[in-house]
C-alpha cells in the first residue's frame, strides 16, 4: 500500500480512482464495508482503491479546548489496519484550521477532480464536508453530474441492533463492555504504544516485570487488571496488565503495565501492541508489596486459563 503524506505530495492524477474520505478512527466494521465497497467498484473500472484520512484528529484543531475525543487507534496502526483491508492508496490529509476553511465546492473541484481526477466516490449515508460542514449527500450529487464522477451512499450497518461508529466503540470501551467493542470492531480492542521507563517496581519489589505504556491521549477501558496478548516483533505472547493507578503506591498518571508470559527480552523503546482479551478484576488497594505480589500470582495463572482455553477454541 502506497502512503502519501499531505495532498501537496499528490503529483498527478491516479488511475481511475475510487475514493472514500474520513477519520476512519478504530477502522470498524462500518469503516471495513466502505473499503471493500471501495474495492469492488475499482476492480469493476480497472482503478485503484483509494482512503483519504486526517491528521490530527479534526477536533483536536477546531476544538482545542477539549482536545478531542480519546483515539480509538493511533495513525500508524489505522495505516496497518486499512493496509490489512487491501486498499491501494492512502491520503493522509494534515489537517490545520486553514484546510478546515476550504469550502466544500473548493475541495471537490480542485482536490478530488482536478488534482486526482475522481472517478466514483464512495460514503457513508450521513456523509457532510467542507466549510461549516456545507457539503453533503445531495451536493456531491449534482457536483458529479457537473463534473463527471459517481456517488455511491452506503448504509450504516447495525451489530445486534447497535449502529456501528467510533462514537459507540468508545462508549463500550470505556465502559469496559470489550465483548460488544469486539463485535463493532470486527477483532478485539489493542493498544498500541512504545514501552517506556517505568518505576522499576515489577520486577525488582514485587518479581513480576512489567512492559509499561503511557496512556495519554489513547482510549482507556475500566482500570483493572485484565488477561491479554502481547505482539512483539510480530510474535504474540500471553500476558497480564493493570490499566490504572497503581493504588498500592499512590501513583498520580494513569499506565498500562504488562507482565508478558515467558519473556525475557529489553523493550524500552519498542512499540508492542497489547490485545485486550478479559478483565479479570478492578484495580484494588492493597496493604503491601507482598498482599499485592501474591495476587497478582493468582491474577496471572488466571489469565493463563482464560489464553489457554482462547487457544483451544
Amino acid at each position: 500500500m502506497k502512503i502519501i503524506d499531505g495532498l501537496e505530495n499528490i503529483t498527478e492524477p491516479f488511475k481511475n480512482p475510487v475514493l472514500t474520505i474520513g477519520n476512519f478512527d478504530g477502522v470498524h466494521l462500518g469503516h471495513q464495508q466502505l473499503f471493500k465497497h471501495v474495492l469492488k467498484r475499482a476492480k469493476e473500472i480497472d482503478g485503484e482503491a483509494i482512503v483519504m484520512t486526517f491528521y490530527p484528529h479534526p477536533l483536536k484543531v477546531l476544538r482545542p479546548e477539549n482536545n478531542g475525543p480519546p483515539v480509538i487507534t493511533c495513525h500508524k496502526h489505522k495505516m496497518k489496519l486499512i493496509e490489512q483491508c487491501g486498499i491501494d492508496v492512502v491520503i493522509t490529509v494534515n489537517f490545520t484550521r486553514e484546510f478546515a476553511l476550504m469550502s466544500a465546492r473548493e475541495f471537490v473541484e480542485e482536490i478530488l477532480w482536478k488534482k486526482m481526477g475522481l472517478k466514483v466516490i464512495v460514503v457513508g449515508w450521513d456523509y457532510q464536508f467542507g466549510r461549516n460542514r456545507e457539503g453533503d449527500i445531495n451536493f456531491l450529487k449534482k457536483e458529479g453530474e457537473r463534473l463527471g464522477f459517481e456517488v455511491d451512499v452506503l448504509d450504516s450497518i447495525k451489530v445486534n441492533g447497535m449502529i456501528v461508529s467510533s462514537t459507540m466503540v468508545r462508549k463500550c470501551v470505556t465502559e469496559g463492555d470489550l465483548k460488544k467493542a469486539e463485535k463493532l470492531l470486527g477483532r478485539k480492542y489493542e493498544i498500541v504504544g512504545k514501552v517506556v521507563k517505568g518505576r522499576d517496581r515489577g520486577g525488582r519489589l514485587l518479581g513480576f516485570p512489567t512492559a509499561n505504556i503511557r496512556m495519554e491521549d489513547k482510549l482507556c477501558p475500566q482500570t483493572g487488571v485484565y488477561a491479554v496478548e502481547v505482539i512483539v516483533d510480530g510474535k504474540t505472547y500471553g500476558g497480564a496488565a493493570n490499566i490504572g493507578y497503581n493504588p498500592t503506591f499512590g501513583d498520580e498518571s494513569l499506565s498500562l503495565e504488562t507482565h508478558i508470559f515467558d519473556f525475557s527480552e529489553e523493550l524500552y523503546g519498542k512499540e508492542i501492541t497489547v490485545r485486550l482479551i478479559e478483565r479479570l478484576r478492578p484495580e484494588k488497594k492493597f496493604s503491601s508489596p507482598d498482599e499485592l505480589a501474591t495476587q497478582i500470582s493468582h491474577d496471572i495463572e488466571k489469565a493463563k486459563k482464560i489464553l489457554s482455553g482462547l487457544r483451544s477454541d
